[in-house]
């Protein structure tokens, strides 16, 4: 009867870690020729309650405006205006894959100089730029700014960011990207973490699913996909059958600690060897409590001061070395650092020296 709960537990210790949960492909990778492109523009926000610009600071701001009056077939050449209700802006947006001539999407607005908000502004229209230089959507619409200003005469309280918003829907497509993706003959998946294991799971998957090989993997980050021998009738139908296939990722077993919050994150596949640690926290004191010394009534002395000090070392009660065991799961390398009973900025340290013993298997990243 001990021969065989011996035996159990060893085969309990050499089982392999278990797998994570099973997630689709599409939230795994990036399909070749399926991505966005980043957009931008300069523009003018005009309809602002005197919160704008001032142009003797932002002359790009009277400049932009100027251009804009000119175009609309107004002259102003030689005027001297000062509004304070226009703000020169930066205009993004992301164009997303397949977006066709006529559609809709959002844009972010960001002031430039020194206006104040942008809340209740009106972007006139802007022309969005892609990398090559060319317009691919024309932005115009009323903002929502994000924040709030209030302020009077000494004081002033902000919330959030005024001197930023969105439009929903704020901007239209005028010209598409370019690309076959019909004519596609092979389809790269790019893993978004690169890794091994996971790759060969992909090829895997889709081989099983098509019941012959089409699937290769390049390398720790690429799976091909042959889209002749899948037999269908497309490329976006290829795609379309293997992005809701589901597969275990693989992941390297991380430890990550923000020192300014104090936050610690332990991946499901962090080991620790078995170590030994004491942690305590030593307090130094030193207090001055200096004495005044009169001299005698009628005498020739001077009042001095003697200095007086107390210095004293106090060390907080410790529970001496906690032993940490081997942590075959996550949930035990948990309850061992848990017995220390330490805050969590203490944690960290002890972490770190584990780490530096070479007692903690996993990557340690510090932000």
């Amino acid at each position: 009867m001990i021969r065989a709960l011996l035996l159990g537990a060893a085969l309990a210790l050499a089982a392999p870690a278990v797998l994570a949960d099973a997630i689709r492909l599409k939230d795994l990778v990036e399909f070749d020729g399926v991505r966005g492109n980043d957009l931008v523009g300069y523009g003018l926000v005009v309809g602002l309650n005197g919160t704008g610009d001032g142009i003797r600071n932002s002359p790009f701001t009277a400049e932009i405006m100027t251009t804009l009056l000119e175009r609309l077939g107004i002259n102003v050449s030689g005027e001297t205006f000062q509004p304070k209700n226009v703000a020169a802006v930066f205009v993004t947006a992301a164009l997303p894959p397949f977006a066709r001539v006529g559609g809709q999407i959002d844009v972010t607005v960001s002031a430039i100089g020194d206006a104040k908000s942008l809340l209740g502004g009106t972007l006139v229209m802007t022309p969005l730029n892609g990398a090559d230089g060319k317009i691919y959507a024309v932005a115009q619409g009323t903002i929502i700014a994000g924040g709030v200003v209030a302020q009077g005469a000494a004081a002033s309280v902000t919330q959030g960011v005024p001197t930023a918003g969105t439009i929903p829907a704020g901007a239209r497509v005028e010209r598409e990207v370019a690309f076959d993706f019909a004519g596609l003959t092979t389809v790269r998946l790019a893993l978004r973490t690169p890794d091994f294991t996971t790759a060969g799971r992909i090829e895997t998957a889709i081989n099983a699913d098509f019941g012959r090989p089409v699937a290769v993997m390049l390398d720790a980050g690429t799976v091909a996909v042959d889209i002749g021998a899948t037999r269908m009738t497309s490329t976006a139908h290829v795609l379309g059958r293997i992005e809701d296939l589901t597969v275990d990722p693989e992941q390297r077993a991380r430890v990550v600690v923000d020192q300014r919050s104090g936050t610690i994150v332990i991946g499901a596949d962090v080991r620790i060897s078995r170590v030994a640690v004491a942690q305590g926290n030593l307090t130094l004191r030193i207090e001055e409590a200096p004495q005044v010394v009169q001299p005698d009534p009628f005498s020739s002395g001077s009042t001095i001061v003697v200095p007086h000090s107390k210095a004293s070392i106090d060390q907080a009660p410790g529970k001496g070395l906690a032993e940490v065991e081997g942590g075959a799961t996550l949930s035990q390398v948990v309850a061992g650092l848990n017995a220390l009973g330490v805050a969590p900025h203490d944690m960290i340290d002890i972490l770190k020296s584990i780490n530096a013993a070479g007692a903690l298997h996993a990557e340690f990243l510090v932000r």
